[in-house]
């Protein structure tokens, strides 16, 4: 019988991770590239030592309790509200996450949503795949300016603090709302300025969202606060859906109070509200944000190595529920 610790992984993941888990542990999994349902992550985790899953699977606690020996969920993903971490933590299961590898990668996405809806690209895109363009004209596909123009930054940890040196190379003004302010040192050496949430909306020629999804930030766009946003005033989502008001974000695009959208995130992902798939004010991503060959195998690594550590009975180094170590 194999020494090998026993892995159970939901879905296929970059190659270089795919080796590294065949050869250190007994690895079954998922080899369908769709989500699987509750029923069949709870047959997977019969007798194995770690599950290995994505942001995309729902780990409440009927799955825990269907493997009373399973040693760790380690997530490929930097958030972990599709865990019940309470759950685990009360059965002394390690709940893992991959931090710090898909700032960057992330900060690009958000960056290019706000100039793809800016400058209608992928409107224009569209346009010109219809053959329906016949030249340059002058009043054709007129967006709006980046350069000197404010940005807004609900949230300011790693990939909100990533945003400001992009934007300070389009010579933007950069505002920011976090639940911890700066201090006036760090606030003149990122060169930001602070401003309480509806300050921030007001001023904003784009707002990006970089908060984490909790209770407290669940709809923390919607009706209101649209309405306190300029009328010619872009939102860029890359965070989690359910930070906005899908529905909300529909009503005030249809009636002007904002003037576009670049989304990567959903509320019931991967449903979108049905008016936004017509929308040509409106780029809708696939989850691309971490979606680089380069991050996407660094945080499969974090993960598998995670997964492994804890299998074997040592402390993983990127824990969400240190207490049970207590």
């Amino acid at each position: 019988m194999s020494d090998k610790p026993r892995i159970f992984l939901t879905r296929e993941l970059p190659p270089q991770t795919m080796d590294m888990l065949r050869e250190r542990a007994v690895l079954t999994m998922n080899h369908e590239d769709r989500y699987l349902s509750k029923q069949e992550i709870i047959q997977g985790v019969q007798g194995v030592d770690g599950l290995l899953c994505l942001l995309t699977d729902s780990i409440d606690d009927d799955i825990l309790a269907a493997n009373p020996g399973l040693k760790v969920v380690a997530n490929f993903a930097v958030g972990f509200n599709n865990i019940d971490v309470a759950a685990a933590t009360a059965r002394k299961i390690p709940v893992t996450n991959t931090p710090g590898v898909l700032t960057e990668t992330t900060a690009d996405m958000a960056f290019a949503l706000l100039l793809d809806i800016a400058r209608r690209v992928a409107e224009g895109d569209r346009f010109v795949r219809t053959r329906a363009w016949q030249g340059w004209g002058p009043l054709q596909f007129l967006g709006a300016d980046v350069s000197h123009s404010t940005l807004g930054l609900i949230g300011l940890g790693r990939i909100g603090k990533a945003m400001i040196p992009r934007a300070h190379g389009f010579s933007m003004r950069v505002l920011y709302w976090n639940r911890t302010r700066l201090t006036p040192e760090e606030e003149n050496e990122l060169q930001v300025t602070y401003c309480e949430l509806d300050e921030l909306l007001q001023q904003s020629d784009f707002v990006s969202l970089h908060v984490a999804q909790n209770d407290e930030t669940r709809h923390l766009l919607g009706a209101r606060e649209f309405t306190l946003m300029k009328p010619q005033a872009l939102l860029v989502n890359t965070a989690r859906g359910p930070i906005v008001d899908e529905k909300a974000l529909v009503v005030a695009l249809q009636n002007g109070e904002i003037a576009g959208a670049g989304l990567d995130v959903y509320e019931q992902e991967p449903a979108l509200e049905p008016e936004l798939y017509e929308m040509d004010n409106v780029v809708v991503a696939p989850h691309l944000g971490s979606g680089t060959i380069g991050t996407r195998t660094k945080m499969g690594n974090m993960a598998a190595e995670n997964c492994l550590a804890a299998c074997l009975g040592q402390r993983p180094p990127n824990l969400v529920n240190p207490q049970i170590y207590d």
